[in-house]
């Protein structure tokens, strides 16, 4: 294999690990940052919802920027401004000149320029794959593994860093894992033409803007399958939102070991995640997907808000998270190999952010929601609550009909203008088969 040819799909690899490492660092310093700080849940969930709101608007309408100013360009970017607003935390905390409203504006930044370039190094994969002269299952495999082992790292390094050095710390650290993200993209991701802007693109204008961002929407709603995987996701990613920012850290203040304890159980989670993807990349895939995806998907979430709920000691949970992280590890492969089939190469982008909209459209009503059933009917209450919305949004495989096409690939279409549901052109060339 040409080591030149496969050099920008290694970088997009390691700056997709980079900055998922240092998305953990986030996911755990900020809820305890402000939680040391100001010592409420409320708080906590409302520094979330100002996090993630940003998320599901840069998604719902930053597709056709994405292919329109160039997916590398847009990855570099989104991380060098990630950079400078987590940065600007802690620095501004030592100069004893943050404000609440500060935080929330900040993390809000972040979250609306995270989202696009992590779109754009998601949705970059096949076309580096068939540049590196490999196989799409390969590099949607690698794809997810290298997030899952990134996210483990990251997380038990926040938690023994936090310990050590302090919140603040770790979100400086958090900051140049952008920062090295970006230089990643930046040099390794030359010469590949799907990484660059779209010249045969028609000029800009508010009319072809939002004719190219219908086309997205209009595809999605035109794929039964897609859109029951996204109406699932969304409940699932609220409600895992309500816990990674809310419910696991009070539960790791209040009954827990502190932030070493919340570290470690997010790491087995991850180290869980890498298994899971692992595994079903080498034996996975001889099942029905629909099988594996059910039986998974129910294992993979609603347990450990009950066992958090009914247990005070870290290891019940911490064996259910890494049992958990091993289900939820084989979802992601099946989900990217069912969309990449699914979606032709000209509307990845759009698609991609539609998807990404959608499927994170509950995430800021999960994280606030959380703080407030914790400062109204206490962290049990909120366990049980948020659990029991996640176990019913997993039944969602077992009741509705559209999943049972899961297991019947559909070749990918190309088109020389804009592809709407029920329109077929000629097939593409089929790939290998591969969230």
């Amino acid at each position: 294999m040409d080591r030149g040819r496969t050099t920008p799909l290694a970088a997009v690899l390691a700056a997709n690990a980079v900055s998922t490492a240092g998305t953990s660092l986030t996911l755990i310093g900020v809820p305890w940052f402000v939680l040391e700080t100001t010592g409420s849940a409320g708080r906590a969930g409302a520094v979330a919802f100002c996090a993630t709101l940003p998320i599901v608007v840069a998604a719902l309408v930053g597709g056709p920027v994405i292919d329109r100013l160039g997916r590398r360009r847009v990855a570099v970017a989104s991380d060098t401004v990630c950079a400078a607003a987590v940065a600007a935390v802690p620095l501004l905390h030592f100069a004893g000149a943050l404000e609440f409203w500060m935080l929330c504006a900040l993390m809000a930044l972040n979250g609306l320029a995270h989202t696009p370039g992590n779109t754009a190094r998601y949705v970059l994969v096949p076309d580096l794959a068939d540049h590196a002269g490999t196989t799409l299952a390969r590099a949607a495999s690698l794809f997810d593994a290298v997030s899952r082992g990134a996210r483990m790292v990251g997380a038990a390094l926040a938690g023994v860093l936090i310990a050590v050095v302090g919140a603040e710390s770790v979100l400086l650290l958090d900051a140049a894992t952008f920062a090295l993200s970006a230089l990643l993209v930046a040099a390794g991701v030359r010469g590949v033409r799907a990484a660059e802007p779209r010249k045969a693109a028609a000029p800009v204008s508010p009319r072809t803007y939002r004719a190219e961002l219908r086309e997205g929407y209009a595809f999605l709603l035109g794929n039964r399958l897609l859109l029951a995987v996204v109406v699932m996701v969304m409940f699932m990613n609220g409600t895992d939102q309500g816990w990674n920012a809310v419910l696991l850290p009070v539960h790791a203040e209040g009954e827990l070991g502190g932030s070493t304890d919340l570290g470690l159980l997010t790491a087995l989670f991850g180290a869980g995640g890498l298994t899971g993807a692992l595994l079903y990349g080498s034996v996975g895939h001889r099942f029905s997907r629909r099988t594996v995806f059910t039986v998974c998907v129910v294992l993979c979430g609603a347990p450990r808000f009950a066992v958090a709920a009914l247990t005070g000691t870290a290891l019940p949970l911490a064996v259910t998270m890494a049992l958990g992280g091993i289900a939820g590890g084989m979802l992601n492969p099946i989900l990217t190999t069912v969309t990449y089939e699914r979606v032709p190469e000209e509307l990845r982008s759009r698609v991609s952010g539609a998807l990404t909209a959608g499927c994170e459209l509950a995430m800021p009503v999960g994280g606030l929601a959380a703080g407030l059933l914790v400062e109204t009917m206490g962290a049990t209450g909120a366990l049980l609550s948020m659990g029991g919305v996640y176990f019913l949004a997993t039944l969602s495989p077992l009741v509705f009909p559209a999943w049972r096409s899961m297991d019947v690939p559909e070749p990918q279409v190309s088109s020389s203008g804009p592809c709407l549901p029920g329109q077929v052109r000629a097939a593409r060339t089929p790939r290998s088969p591969a969230s």
